[in-house]
């Protein structure tokens, strides 16, 4: 009997959370793959007498809807095989790996500028003021303020000014974050792509009229779009890059409209992209995991 795991995390009760696993376990159980569905909790793996043990028995795959990085990293070492990977999840869980490593590889990101972790929760960041002055000459105002870990538009933050910039440097002070370019010309307006095995197989346009980020858990709406080529080019290019099975790509439009990279989601929700553009993304991914796996289509 052909059987799989969707590990799901286990404090997550969004609406689209809940809705992933059991959309993509309808579309492999029609393939003939029988599916469990479980929270991922502290006795899935652990080291023991020096070794990675999987207490995950039975099973052909696992899909990992999940971002703790030590439990995948200790379920692939036991030779499990996970989607996505260990390491393309780690990367993309990380908004700064995710630019560092897409670095060099000619794709269009927005300026970035990694923020300075503070270990002092007493310390003043003005004391950095070479920083400031470096935010202020390379990217300008309005500013973005990432926190490193964050999803579905949370942790992300716009200065307009010093005065701004410093109260939400000092908001992240003690935790990973990135300051960026704001990309004026794309203010609350993006384009989301799922990428599946490589192939860009639907996007569609996010737009707000009352916030600079697009996300339609903050209050945005999509709407269907044929992907321009180039928003295709630049989707596959990320997700071979990032060695990705499935993600969701954030492309926002440059001066002439031309792709540049905001965010890549390794376990981007694919609720909202089902019901707008009518593309059934769990059949595609369930049958891109079953044939990679199985070796028949």
């Amino acid at each position: 009997m052909k059987k799989a795991l969707i590990l799901v995390n286990p404090y997550s009760g969004l609406i689209s959370a809940v809705n992933q696993p059991i959309r993509l376990r309808e579309e492999l159980n029609k393939l003939g793959v029988d599916v469990d569905i479980k929270p991922n909790s502290i006795d899935t793996a652990m080291i023991i007498n020096g070794n990675a043990v999987s207490f995950i028995q039975g099973y052909d795959f696992v899909i990992y809807l999940d971002k703790d990085k030590y439990t995948s990293a200790m379920l692939e070492k036991t030779g499990i095989r996970l989607f996505n990977r260990h390491e393309a999840i780690r990367v993309c869980d990380d908004k700064m790996d995710t630019h560092i490593r897409l670095a060099g590889c000619g794709i269009k990101m927005p300026d970035t500028i990694a923020g300075l972790l503070c270990y002092n929760e007493e310390a003043s960041v003005q004391e950095v003021s070479t920083r400031i002055n470096l935010i202020e000459d390379r990217l300008g105002y309005p500013c973005i303020i990432k926190e490193c870990y964050g999803s579905l538009g949370a942790k992300v933050y716009c200065a307009n000014n010093r005065e701004e910039l410093l109260v939400l440097m000092e908001k992240v002070k003690l935790k990973a974050h990135l300051f960026q370019k704001m990309i004026t010309t794309s203010r609350g307006r993006d384009v989301r792509v799922i990428v599946i095995g490589g192939k860009a197989v639907c996007g569609m346009r996010r737009t707000s009229k009352t916030d600079f980020r697009s996300n339609i858990e903050l209050g945005g709406t999509g709407e269907p779009i044929e992907l321009p080529e180039s928003f295709r080019e630049v989707s596959e290019k990320v997700a071979d890059t990032l060695e990705l099975d499935y993600c969701g790509i954030d492309l926002l439009y440059g001066e002439n409209d031309e792709p540049i990279v905001c965010e890549v989601n390794s376990n981007a929700f694919f609720r909202a992209m089902e019901s707008v553009t009518g593309v059934n993304v769990a059949e595609k991914y369930a049958k891109y995991m079953y044939e990679t796996v199985y070796g028949v289509s």
